[in-house]
């Protein structure tokens, strides 16, 4: 027994076990001491939204109508969003054909106030609901944001159903995503990454997910159409986002 326990002893005297030590040691009071010299901040603190989703004025949106408020129901769907701040609305553009394939749209609006992660993109959403994605680009909107004009940038999918083909055909619809992180347009969840890991110098972190889905009707709307109608909707909504939800940066 006596002998067994010199030889772990001596294994925590080998000089690579310790020179491991010795290293974690300074890192660890090399971080610390950044943390309170440099401002450093490893741990976010919650950042409310200025004002509910829930309470946004749907006056505002005009010309926009909102049609129809949908709540997720299913708690494990909820928890597995990673937030209870959302929207789910599905708007209606009266001064569009009402049989046009843009005349209405779902708008999916999502916040994290302590946000660790990005999680549920559509790519990963709509293959989860037992779509397959038929197509990706990028894309950019020229939208001014209160008095300021901006070009930012986003992500154009199209979702088809899983067993649609060119011969069998299958009904099909686009979905445009972009984010709003710390101040700034993200156009994909590995720039809204990118800008939430360099954000080490402030207490708090936040970042919001605006998602338009052209899903009312049958027939898909072209890209272009999507796009420029994606466009128009944004240059109301996200101006009203900035002005009196979103957190100020």
């Amino acid at each position: 027994m006596m002998r067994d326990s010199k030889c772990d002893i001596r294994i925590y005297l080998q000089p690579a076990f310790l020179i491991c030590a010795a290293v974690l040691a300074i890192a660890g009071g090399g971080m610390s001491i950044a943390v309170k010299r440099f401002g450093v901040y490893l741990k976010k603190e919650p950042l409310p939204l200025k004002k509910s989703l829930d309470f946004l004025d749907e006056k505002q949106l005009a010309p926009y109508r909102v049609i129809k408020k949908r709540k997720i129901q299913n708690e494990e769907i909820v928890k597995e969003l990673g937030t209870e701040d959302y929207i789910q609305w599905i708007l209606e553009n009266p001064n569009v054909a009402a049989d046009s394939s843009v005349h209405r749209c779902l708008l999916f609006i999502t916040y994290y106030q302590l946000p660790d992660r990005v999680p549920h993109v559509p790519e990963e959403c709509y293959a989860g609901s037992g779509y397959q994605r038929l197509s990706t680009d990028g894309v950019t909107f020229k939208i001014n944001v209160n008095g300021l004009d901006k070009t930012i940038q986003g992500k154009y999918l199209v979702f088809g159903n899983a067993k649609s083909n060119f011969l069998l055909g299958g009904r099909s619809f686009p979905v445009i995503y972009l984010f709003k992180v710390n101040g700034d347009y993200a156009g994909s969840r590995d720039e809204a990454r990118i800008a939430l890991n360099k954000n080490i110098f402030r207490k708090s972190s936040y970042f919001s997910k605006i998602e338009l889905v052209f899903n009312q009707t049958f027939v898909a709307p072209e890209k272009e159409q999507a796009v420029a109608a994606s466009e128009k909707l944004l240059s109301v909504i996200l101006p009203i986002l900035e002005r009196e939800h979103w957190p100020e940066w």
